[in-house]
């Protein structure tokens, strides 16, 4: 693959990590306590970054350790070990000038026999002072959001390449844009499309607007079931559209992240309509703030060859189907992570975010009379956060969590497991427990679960040790097929 320009992987490997987080310069400056400035120098070469600088870049961007292996690489040769750099208050943003604006930010996601092609079309206003000769794009993509050590393992397998990616860029006439390569990652693209052609250069003037398309292809064996816009550049309006088989049944959600909030949901409704067999989904917004984040989630209920007959599956099919990791994956049989707080609270409300969608989509194809809940392992992340959600649907929140006390008295009950959700088994547990968790900020309760919550509380917990209820019930019970079970659609009697 073709590497970074400037030779320093550290350069482009941070990069890389500003992007996945949605930090613009000048907020990653302000949280890592430098001036903006120093960031931008450090990102052109200008500033070798130091061994204090690359790690406090890992403890607000959670590389997985990639950052500091790059520094180490980059570092062998550079002398930057003894280097000092200067440690400022960031501007304001207001004081951080733009001169492009754009005018409309359309994108679209078309899905086709395992193949995601991207299309972006973006009106753009010369509002400077100077010629506009090149703009930048990124390309980014994401497997396994939420689990970077996952991530960067699986992309190093298996790189994204420009053959495959098939990059062509044009104007509003059709004539083809020249390209360059900024950087170059495993999973992480930075192009300049450049205004000019084999025919001449065509360069955007101040006060004038002119409209660039550029589309690209990604396989899904290297695009997760998630796309995201980040508004880098003061815009006007933005929308995206999703074009997916009818087949396939389609579900999509969105989730929206501002510097001033956490993940919610979107504030306007997603539109879904069907033409011709294709179910094709649309959401915009109106004047979105700078640096907000607006990620688009979906997941595909049938595959072609089912969709006739989706209804027929299995409970576990069906819960394979919106995301759920099934028995005999090995994360389920892992001990997770802890986040580490407050500096891990921004990956804390991402995996809680990813939980609340996968949970509703669960809820909307079965009905938990009981109860229900989900862990992060259970979507494919390592670490200590789950969601329960009670019979009376109040959401409990689960960061970190121990269980440090249990009652004497127990009792049997029969449980279900999203994960192997073909059989219920009769589990023992206590009848009340203390649990210890954590905030987002960090700080420490505990906090007392009786009866049916406690049960379900245990079972979350329980999950996120690599332990599944099978493990505790008694010799010589087993689970029973769930068309066996008399207890559907009842709660738990106390």
């Amino acid at each position: 693959m073709q590497r970074d320009e400037s030779g320093d992987a550290f350069i482009s490997e941070f990069k890389y990590w500003r992007d996945i987080r949605g930090h613009s310069q000048t907020r990653l400056a302000s949280l890592m306590g430098f001036d903006r400035s120093y960031i931008s120098k450090i990102e052109t070469g200008g500033e070798k970054a130091t061994r204090s600088f690359a790690e406090r870049a890992e403890q607000i961007l959670n590389s997985g350790g990639a950052l500091m292996r790059a520094w180490r690489t980059t570092s062998r040769t550079s002398g930057t070990e003894q280097l000092a750099e200067p440690r400022r208050p960031a501007p304001a943003l207001s004081d951080v000038p733009s001169v492009v604006t754009v005018e409309h930010d359309h994108a679209e996601l078309r899905y086709d026999d395992g193949v995601y092609t991207a299309t972006q079309r973006r009106r753009i206003l010369n509002g400077g002072t100077e010629p506009l000769t090149r703009y930048l794009i990124r390309i980014s993509v994401d497997r396994f959001p939420g689990d970077p050590e996952r991530s960067n393992a699986h992309y190093r397998r298996d790189p994204l390449t420009w053959d495959e990616l098939q990059l062509v860029a044009h104007n509003a006439d059709g004539d083809p844009m020249r390209w360059t390569v900024q950087h170059d990652r495993d999973a992480f693209k930075e192009i300049w499309l450049l205004f000019e052609n084999d025919y001449g250069k065509f360069p955007l003037y101040p006060g004038e607007s002119a409209e660039i398309v550029y589309s690209y292809s990604v396989a899904d064996t290297k695009w997760g079931q998630w796309f995201q816009r980040a508004v880098r550049l003061p815009t006007r309006r933005l929308s995206v559209g999703l074009d997916f088989p009818e087949e396939l049944s389609p579900v999509v959600w969105g989730q929206e992240t501002t510097m001033a909030s956490a993940s919610v949901a979107f504030r306007t409704a997603i539109v879904r309509n069907v033409d011709d067999g294709r179910a094709l989904f649309s959401w915009s917004t109106e004047d979105p703030p700078l640096h907000a984040r607006y990620r688009l989630e979906w997941s595909f209920k049938a595959t072609p060859t089912e969709a006739p007959v989706s209804a027929r599956k299995s409970p576990s099919e069906q819960m394979a189907a919106l995301g759920i990791v099934q028995d005999g994956d090995p994360i389920l049989a892992e001990q997770s992570t802890d986040f580490d707080l407050p500096r891990e609270s921004e990956d804390a409300r991402r995996v809680i975010a990813q939980l609340r969608s996968s949970m509703d989509r669960v809820a909307a194809v079965h009905e938990f009379k009981k109860g229900m809940g989900i862990a992060a392992p259970q979507i494919g992340i390592g670490r200590s956060a789950a969601i329960v959600q009670t019979p009376e649907g109040d959401h409990i929140v689960l960061i970190n969590p121990r269980v440090i006390d249990e009652s004497r008295t127990t009792d049997k009950q029969y449980e279900g497991c999203l994960s192997f959700f073909d059989v219920r088994g009769l589990v023992p547990r206590p009848t009340s427990i203390e649990v210890q968790h954590q905030d987002f900020d960090g700080s420490m309760h505990i906090t007392t679960f009786d009866a049916g919550t406690a049960r379900l509380v245990m079972h979350e917990i329980d999950h996120l040790g690599g332990q599944l209820y099978r493990e505790r019930m008694d010799d010589g019970d087993a689970p029973i097929p769930v068309s066996e079970y008399k207890g559907t659609g009842q709660p738990w009697r106390y």
